[in-house]
Parts: C-alpha cells; structure tokens; sequence
C-alpha cells in the first residue's frame, strides 16, 4: 500500500492486520470527493497487498463517518455535479471493493456511522462498534435516494420490515440495539473497542486463510448477485435525485440547521 498515493485514508499495521483510517477527524470522516474516490480504490489495492490477512476498517477521532461533507453537498446543490459516470463509479467500487475483497473485512466502529459510512460498517463481514456508536442511512432527509448501498445490506442483516423503516425515516439506531438486531456483530463498551478489534482481528490473521477467504466468497456469493441489481438501480435513482427541489431544500435545510420543508410531488 502506497500511502503518497493517498491524502484522506492513512494505513497502519500490526503483523498480517492492515487497518485502513478515514482520516479527516475535523469534520467527523465526511465523506467529500477526495475520500469518495480513494474509498473507491482502496479494498481492490488492499485485496492484492502481500502484506497483509485481515483489513480494519474505522475512523480517526470521534466518529467512523458521518456521511456526505456539507461542503461536497452544497457544491452539488449550487450545480457543481461530478459527472453522473464518474460519481457512479465510484459507488459502485467502494461496494464491489469491500464485496469482492477476498480477505476478511472488520469494521471498526469508533463513533457514529452515517450513511455511506454506515454502508461500508455494514459492508464489512465482521462490525464491531463501541456502544455509543450510532448507526442511520438518512439519505431521505437530504432529499436523496438510499443508493449507494444501503438499500442492498440493511435488509440482507434485518430483514425488510425493519430495514424499510430505518431507510426510509433515516431514524438512527444506537449500537446495543443494533447488535441484538443483526445489524452488526459486536457492541462492546467503547473503552474495551481496541483491544476487543486486535483480538479479534489476530485471531483471524492465525486461522487458516484460504479455507477463511474462499469461505467469504461464497458467503458474500448472493450478496454479489444483488449487487447487479439493486445498487445499479438505486445508484441510477440517487443520480436522479441531485436535479429535485426536494434535495435542494434538503441540503440547504441541513446546512441551516432547520426542519426540511419538502415541497411535496404535485399531481396536476
């Protein structure tokens, strides 16, 4: 792993354990371009490192990530759209990344996962989350579709009920509860979360990794399958709602710090 090629993610190691870092802790691991773009290379450039059995995956400072930067979003609002094809793309690598890695991924949940760092949480074969952690896809309340994952992993962990009303409220769900959901693996307290992610991950690095990885793949084969579908879908629909006035209110409602006021879909 190349770090100079590399400006928001940092890379650690401890023996065969690489831990990938979303590394902007001044505005809680937002995601911005420049991230969005390095999350899209990263697990295929980690899939193929030599050094390494087992990948982290988790956050600098108080948060794993709170989801699209502000900044990024108001860009998008004034008409600074990234073209469609490379927006897309990089969706669709940073979920094909994390599916198709061969080597165990786990989730490091340091703080809130938000969003796209929700996804990527929950995208990880093993998440393990301090207790204070809280976890939304709240992609609506800006206006937006749930397309760049959520809608694929929510409802593969917790069925669709559930998963159709945390995504379609964006309401958050705190990491206990998570647990005892399905949606994550582990809650543990947050002062145990190092030490309970380094055991964890060791012994994983001392197991028997092809039989480990070959198992991951066919474990991960339906979600793959999915892949093709929903994401490709709901990527598509997520495009679409960048050019809403409901976005346009969203973002500027958040930026404010208000109550959205949604203008509704006419009938005439």
């Amino acid at each position: 792993m190349d770090q100079s090629r590399y400006r928001t993610l940092e890379f650690r190691r401890s023996g065969r354990v690489l831990t990938i870092v979303m590394n902007r802790p001044d505005s809680l691991n937002s995601v911005n371009y420049e991230l969005h773009e390095e999350l899209g290379r990263v697990f295929l450039e980690a899939a193929d490192d030599p050094n390494s059995d087992v990948i982290v995956l988790t956050g600098a400072g108080r948060a794993f990530s709170s989801g699209g930067d502000l900044d990024w979003l108001k860009a998008q609002v004034e008409g600074n759209l990234t073209p469609f094809v490379i927006e897309s793309r990089s969706v669709r690598r940073i979920v094909h990344g994390i599916l198709d890695c061969p080597k165990p991924t786990i989730a490091k949940v340091n703080g809130d996962a938000i969003g796209l760092g929700a996804t990527m949480a929950l995208l990880c074969d093993i998440s393990i989350a301090a207790d204070t952690a809280r976890f939304a896809d709240p992609h609506v309340r800006v206006g937006l579709v749930a397309g760049d994952g959520g809608a694929l992993i929510w409802p593969q962990l917790i069925g669709f009920a559930k998963a159709k009303h945390y995504l379609l409220t964006g309401e958050a769900i705190g990491a206990s509860d998570a647990e005892r959901m399905n949606l994550i693996s582990f809650a543990v307290p947050a002062a145990e979360l190092d030490a309970f992610v380094e055991n964890y991950a060791a012994k994983l690095a001392a197991g028997a990794q092809t039989a480990i990885r070959y198992t991951k793949v066919t474990v991960n084969a339906a979600l793959r399958q999915l892949f093709t579908s929903v994401v490709e879908i709901g990527v598509a629909y997520e495009g679409l709602t960048n050019h809403t006035d409901e976005f346009r209110e969203g973002v500027n409602a958040f930026a404010e710090k208000r109550k959205a006021k949604f203008p509704g879909i006419g009938t005439d």
